[in-house]
This record gives C-alpha cells, sequence and structure tokens, in this order.
C-alpha cells in the first residue's frame, strides 16, 4: 500500500482533528503535528506577558522573536506532543478556556500566519508527516498528497470539546463551550472550508478508531 509522504487534516475547531491525527501517525509511524499547538502557545506567551491582544504590531512583533517547538512526548503523562516556548514547557497551558477564547484572535494576524505557516511548512517537507490544522490542505501544505475535512456537528464538538476540558480548574459547561465554538466558527470563517481535492469524513457518530479505519481503507483503494 502507498503512503502519501504528507497526510493534512482540516476541520474547524473541536472536531477532533488531534486525536485523529496523532492515531493515524502512530498507526503508520509518521509525526504527528497538530499545527493549532503553535498558535496556542503564542496566545498564552503573549497574555502571560500582559501583551493587549488588539495590538497586532505587538503580536506580529512576539511571533518573530519567540521560538516555538514542537516534539513527541518526553513522559508517559498522557499528552500527545510537548510545546515548548523559548525552551518553557507550556504545554499544559494551552487548553485553558483563556487561551480558547482568544487564539483566533492572535491566529488571524497576517505576520503570526505567515511566521508560523512557513515553520509548519520546514516541518511537513521533511515528510513522513500527519498534520492536523485547519487551512493545511488549502494553505500550508497544498501539495499534500492525501487531504481530509472533518465535518462536525457544532453540539457534537462541544461536546467533546468539553469533555477534554473536564479535568481543568472550574471547567466551562457544555453550553458556554458551544458558545465559545460558534464565535470561533465566525472569526475563522476564512479557513474552514475543505480544498477541492480534499475527501470529506463525517465523523457525527464515529469513534476516532472508525475514523482511522475509513482512511485506511481510503488509502487501500488508492494501491
Amino acid at each position: 500500500m502507498h503512503h502519501p509522504s504528507v497526510i493534512a487534516i482540516d476541520g474547524p475547531a473541536g472536531a477532533g482533528k488531534s486525536t485523529l491525527g496523532a492515531l493515524l501517525a502512530a498507526r503508520l509511524g509518521y509525526l504527528y503535528f497538530d499545527t493549532g499547538v503553535m498558535y496556542r502557545a503564542l496566545t498564552y506567551v503573549a497574555m502571560e506577558a500582559g501583551l493587549d491582544l488588539a495590538d497586532q504590531a505587538a503580536i506580529e512583533d512576539l511571533a518573530a522573536r519567540v521560538r516555538i517547538e514542537v516534539a513527541p512526548p518526553d513522559h508517559d503523562d498522557g499528552r500527545q506532543y510537548v510545546v515548548r516556548a523559548d525552551g518553557v514547557d507550556v504545554t499544559s497551558a494551552l487548553r485553558e478556556p483563556r487561551v480558547e477564547r482568544n487564539v483566533s484572535i492572535v491566529a488571524r494576524y497576517p505576520g503570526v500566519r505567515r511566521e508560523l505557516v512557513r515553520q509548519q511548512q520546514e516541518i511537513g517537507r521533511r515528510g513522513r508527516v500527519v498534520m492536523v490544522g485547519r487551512d493545511i490542505g488549502t494553505v500550508v501544505m497544498p501539495e499534500a498528497e492525501l487531504k481530509i475535512f472533518l465535518e462536525t456537528s457544532l453540539l457534537e464538538r462541544a461536546r467533546r470539546r468539553a469533555g477534554e476540558q473536564r479535568g481543568l480548574p472550574n471547567p466551562p459547561p457544555v453550553e458556554q463551550v458551544r458558545e465559545d465554538l460558534a464565535r470561533r466558527d465566525g472569526l475563522d470563517e476564512h479557513v474552514l472550508r475543505p480544498a477541492d481535492d480534499a475527501l470529506i469524513l463525517r465523523t457525527d457518530g464515529l469513534t476516532p478508531e472508525d475514523e482511522v479505519a475509513w482512511i485506511m481503507q481510503q488509502l487501500a483503494r488508492r494501491g
């Protein structure tokens, strides 16, 4: 069976891209790379530094200065990767509700996107990578041999995201998560579209294992 050098997985926030990407990468022996963690890490660093997230120049300047590294997990605590900003492990902070609410503000600045996309493309071009995000197949790696776009209802996404946040102090209720996701959908409308050659995977009612099996079937059909 031929395995593409790069597999791009796109879809809206909370669609399960990260879980699917990690499982698929493990199945194939590929690097799992969730590009969204770069934007989350930058958002966290900006807030910790007390920067005004509405100050585009300050946030773009920060993006040009801070070094964000993504690596395989270095200890067994359930995490899928380790994210470091200037050498500091920020992994546990990336799913905080305040990061969740503000990451789209940071991600929409052109200077931020240019810098982080450049780093993402460098990783993708090394090959043997499952790259996960929301504009991977259209902007970051349009040359990817296999592109998957996840479609998931807003309610299902809210339930999944609320489940991820259950272990945090004062986890938000599902309805608040649903409202946050709906607001993010509005801010991220420009990236919520599949590439013309993407395969559409509708995930409501499917387990992550079902989704991996579906993708493996697509690979088998391609030979």
